[in-house]
């Protein structure tokens, strides 16, 4: 085998397995451990991966914060098919609830463009000024601490009147998912900490997440995936990641 093809087939292993260690490659390659250490230094200072004690893992970026305006026009095709995918889940009659995120406010806008009999609860304080007098759709707001940046409400007491909810159906957004760890990141503690609330109130919970997200981390971890119903994602990722969320029961749109 050419050194190219074991490194692209190093690479390979790697999406679909989340980790690989030194002795495993050595066995399977039939090289010594020392040559297999140069292929993974080789891949490291390409960029394509990271060296760990024994092995490597896969190299993932960081995901960059910024302001809900600046969110709101960024992907904004991708992010019409997310919720083109998500207003298919809901029916007339559900408690929604919505968390702070760009998508959502696409979704609510769709929502309410297109009457769905719905009532829709939000932490989100733009998604307030989408209804209007002619609009079937119900809105319930969910008062606390505003933040800015996000666009939104998060913190203890919007946690408390999260509690006194139940939805039938959450949508949530994530800057992170790492299906290697099994995480869902954010970049707001009490963001997070709002977030979760409504995840434990919501009978059924979707994470609407744009395919590069897969390969992205927050600075800090909400959810774990277990704690998902459903991912909506504007293509199918990667096959190792497919089968990890299948591993985990976890239903992709």
């Amino acid at each position: 085998m050419f050194i190219e093809e074991r490194l692209n087939k190093i690479i390979d292993i790697l999406k679909v397995e989340g980790r690989v260690y030194v002795k495993d490659l050595s066995e399977r390659f039939d090289m010594s451990e020392p040559a297999i250490r140069k292929d993974l230094q080789r891949l490291e200072r390409e960029g394509k991966l990271k060296r760990t004690y024994g092995g490597a893992i896969l190299e993932r970026g960081k995901s960059e914060s910024s302001s809900i305006q600046t969110r709101l026009i960024k992907n904004t095709s991708i992010k019409n098919t997310l919720i083109e995918k998500a207003f298919n889940e809901i029916k007339d009659g559900e408690v929604i609830f919505l968390d702070i995120s760009s998508i959502n406010y696409l979704l609510a806008k769709l929502i309410i463009e297109r009457n769905k009999k719905v009532t829709l609860v939000t932490n989100m304080v733009e998604i307030s000024a989408l209804i209007n007098d002619n609009v079937g759709t119900e809105l319930l707001c969910i008062g606390g601490t505003y933040n800015k940046i996000l666009g939104g409400v998060i913190g203890s007491t919007a946690i408390e009147n999260i509690s006194r909810y139940r939805a039938d159906k959450a949508f949530i957004g994530s800057c992170g998912v790492n299906v290697y760890e099994g995480t869902l990141s954010n970049f707001d503690l009490e963001e997070g900490n709002t977030k979760k609330a409504i995840m434990n109130h919501s009978k059924k919970v979707y994470a609407l997440i744009e395919n590069e997200k897969f390969n992205l981390d927050g600075s800090y971890n909400f959810a774990k995936l277990e704690d998902i119903d459903t991912i909506i994602t504007e293509e199918k990722p990667d096959k190792g990641i497919i089968k990890i969320l299948d591993e985990s029961g976890i239903n992709i749109i």
